[in-house]
């Protein structure tokens, strides 16, 4: 038995009895929004926000949560205390487009499916990178234009973040940054990327998922006192930059540590 609990058919289950069906839209065609957040000893990261941005993740991919959002936080929480991770948990949410009616592809006929699961935390690139920092790989491959798939809903296209990372792997390197079509910078598989030049912290402000571990490096910045941009962001600039950090749910604020190829 895995630690962890998964909600999902209207029932809580053990990890390894969790099942989707092959005909829902979201196995067949990634048809389903996501979102995820993390507890530790008890509290919770950011819920009310993550939650905000699943809802209009929802909305945006015409998705409807068939639970309200106060049901969705006690099913989140109820989860969360069946899985016992005391030590650290990953929180996931996600709605399914679900499954075609008989002899239909018109998606608005579909009944749309929420799941949730709680499992231990674990670091994205591991423990030991989480402080050395890890090595970033520029890749030739685009991000998909948000014109799209708008990258500010947390969904599961990742087709192009893939292709990256094995890019970055063939490379030696531990993760990849990728380009929009305009060349600017956008974000990795599944991480906003940071740069900082002559003190001031500069972050893409387009193509990219706005992701929490973002905003609370701009609220730190804000109550720091450090100058902080969200812009346009060149890759050149990162190439070039003094430093430079990765953030995210699954490694918080990670150093780059080398130079990107």
């Amino acid at each position: 038995m895995s630690a962890g609990c998964v909600h999902i058919n209207g029932e809580f289950v053990e990890l390894e009895d969790a099942k989707i069906s092959i005909f829902d839209t979201g196995f067949l065609h990634s048809d389903v929004v996501y979102d995820v957040t993390t507890s530790w000893k008890g509290y919770v990261f950011k819920l009310d926000e993550h939650l905000e941005r699943f809802a209009a993740s929802c909305a945006g991919f015409k998705l409807k949560n068939p639970y309200s959002n106060d049901e969705t936080k006690a099913l989140l929480a109820e989860c969360t205390v069946r899985a016992g991770c005391e030590d650290g948990a990953f929180i996931h949410m996600h709605v399914t487009r679900g499954e075609y009616p008989e002899g239909s592809r018109d998606p608005r006929l579909c009944e749309n499916q929420f799941a949730c699961y709680v499992v231990p935390y674990v670091w994205l690139w591991g423990e030991e990178k989480s402080k050395a920092g890890i090595n970033i790989h520029m890749a030739d491959i685009e991000r998909i234009s948000s014109n799209a798939v708008d990258a500010r809903f947390k969904n599961f296209h990742w087709g192009d973040l893939i292709q990256a990372q094995y890019e970055a792997y063939e490379a030696g390197r531990d993760d990849a940054a990728l380009c929009a079509a305009d060349g600017n910078l956008a974000e990795g598989p599944g991480f906003n990327i940071w740069v900082v030049k002559d003190g001031v912290c500069a972050t893409p402000d387009a193509n990219c998922l706005l992701g929490m571990s973002r905003k609370s490096v701009i609220e730190l910045c804000g109550m720091e006192g450090i100058p902080y941009e969200t812009r346009t962001v060149h890759p050149d600039e990162l190439r070039g930059a003094d430093e430079a950090f990765a953030t995210s749910s699954a490694g918080g604020v990670l150093p780059m540590c080398q130079d990107t190829g």
